[in-house]
């Protein structure tokens, strides 16, 4: 049974125009989808879609079998982990409480916080007793993209929703990081979607890669399946 379903999903602006247009598609439990498109595809739209920040205009879009309109917003979003480009960590607290924030507003006893944040500083190769204690200035781009993930995995979600995570790095991080979370799904095996402009990083960590554009669903297939397709938009980015 898909995790994630999309069945004919489509979101109009109040002027009419589509950001996207009968999306049709689903998403397995422990698939890593690649969703990839140019700047304004319709790409961020459905992620969007996923998490309730936005509702369908038509269509319907389903998490573990439920329609997102008949979720709680909330409970819905606190099963989800997010990770994005900006990562957002609040600059304030430090990497403990960044990472620990969600199982706090989830009630978690502190023993069982702390414990957690250890666990998963060490998963994403930050040991707590370096890490722990700093603030978000004080890393580097990568070390802050690190801890992004180990926030969005903090409360155990069954769905990560990724944004462009790692698109404002430099190639080197970028690459280290891509290769790192592949490592982690294949031990972790959530349901993932993660968005990219990039047909390398959707190959690397995609199970199966979707394209997207003008709104619309152009092809979804793996990496080897894409490299076989006559559709214009997918040889495009394919060639990029």
């Amino acid at each position: 049974m898909p995790f994630v379903e999309f069945a004919a999903a489509g979101f109009r602006l109040p002027d009419g125009r589509a950001l996207l247009d009968g999306l049709s598609l689903a998403v397995e439990e422990g698939e890593t989808l690649a969703v990839i498109g140019r700047s304004g595809s319709g790409k961020t739209t459905a992620l969007k879609l996923v998490n309730a920040l936005l509702m369908p205009s038509t269509g319907e879009v389903r998490v573990a079998g439920r329609a997102t309109t008949a979720w709680d917003a909330i409970r819905l979003r606190r099963r989800t982990g997010y990770v994005i480009q900006e990562v957002g960590l609040f600059p304030h607290l430090t990497v403990a409480r960044n990472v620990g924030l969600v199982p706090e507003l989830e009630g978690w006893p502190a023993e069982r916080i702390a414990a957690r944040v250890e666990e998963l500083l060490a998963l994403v190769g930050l040991p707590a007793a370096e890490f722990a204690p700093r603030y978000p200035h004080e890393l580097s781009g990568g070390q802050r993209q690190r801890v992004g993930v180990a926030r969005a995995l903090a409360a155990d979600p069954p769905l990560l929703l990724l944004d462009e995570p790692f698109g404002a790095l430099d190639p080197i991080t970028r690459a280290e990081l891509q290769r790192e979370f592949r490592a982690l799904q294949a031990r972790l095996r959530k349901t993932a979607i993660f968005v990219t402009h990039d047909m390398r990083e959707a190959a690397l960590v995609g199970d199966r890669i979707a394209v997207v554009a003008g709104g619309r669903l152009r092809a979804v297939a793996t990496g080897d399946g894409l490299r076989a397709s006559g559709d214009p938009e997918v040889r495009a980015l394919m060639d990029a």
